[in-house]
């Protein structure tokens, strides 16, 4: 968000707060768990994300958790840094989040490096 819009909502934000709590409810928060991956010491740069040694072994092992109704999306993202984002189901437990994103193969081996992250979502249909 860039500064000017973060400047004009953030009064807005904090008012929406303030007469929540003053009238006893805190705001809705829809807080979910994310996993973000960037390239790890073992990413060959130049490279794309497919040709990576070692990438199948990170989708597939993705693709059993979203077999399982635990991943609602996931994917790379398509620009120079590379990297990805996994979004699992609302729900599931921190520790289960944590435990499965350091079990991937790929960041095991270093090809990946991982990071559980809490994600507010502002917008949604």
């Amino acid at each position: 968000m860039n500064k000017t819009l973060t400047a004009l909502l953030a009064p807005a934000l904090a008012l929406a707060g303030s007469l929540a709590l003053a009238q006893g409810t805190a705001p809705a928060r829809d807080v979910r768990l994310v996993i973000v991956h960037k390239p790890g010491p073992a990413w060959i740069v130049g490279k794309s994300p497919f040709e990576q040694p070692g990438i199948q072994a990170h989708i597939d092992h993705y693709r059993q958790w979203h077999a399982q109704g635990k991943l609602v999306l996931g994917g790379p993202f398509i620009d120079a840094t590379a990297g990805g984002m996994m979004v699992p189901e609302a729900g599931l437990p921190e520790q289960e989040i944590v435990d499965f994103a350091q079990a991937d193969p790929a960041v095991k081996s270093g090809l990946l490096q991982v990071e559980v992250r809490r994600w507010l979502i502002g917008m949604k249909k």
